[in-house]
């Protein structure tokens, strides 16, 4: 079982509330979304393992088992290319979980008419696989939900 920690503070909610069909239909896998506070801050690694993708706005990490979160840092946020978010990482980098790996700015994604809504999807994940999906406060680096083995 993996444990998949949050990896910004905010209020975690369910997929289905991510303003973003693909995320909000579950087509890139299961997981939580995390309606961040606004305050500037810092994405953290959801698990621990190797930072195989990094954009400004995103970053999936994959652990020693093979299983990928994808981290997602608000809703269109491609179009700011950049603009409001400093990686503290490169890809290729291992990293433990809750380490920072993106300073960001939720409010100016705000400001800038796009939706900083965070989903954390498990990639390729099974059906059935997680679990544990509880709404509320969260803090980075709190378990958010746990990816189960498959049966």
């Amino acid at each position: 079982m993996t444990t998949v920690l949050a990896p910004v503070t905010g209020v975690a909610v369910r997929l289905g509330a991510v303003p973003d069909p693909v995320f909000s239909e579950g087509l890139v896998g299961p997981g939580m979304a995390i309606e961040p506070d606004r305050a500037s801050g810092t994405a953290v690694a959801p698990i621990a393992g190797t930072i195989v993708k990094l954009h400004p706005h995103a970053f999936v990490v994959v652990g020693d088992d093979g299983r990928g979160v994808l981290v997602h840092l608000g809703i269109d946020t491609v179009q700011l290319r950049g603009e409001g978010f400093e990686p503290l990482a490169v890809e290729g980098d291992r990293v433990s979980a809750g380490q920072p790996v993106v300073a960001w700015d939720p409010a100016g994604v705000e400001a800038s008419g796009r939706h900083p809504i965070c989903p954390v999807v498990a990639l390729d994940a099974a059906a059935g696989t997680v679990s544990g999906l509880v709404a509320g406060a969260v803090t980075a680096g709190d378990d958010l939900f746990e990816w189960d083995d498959p049966a």
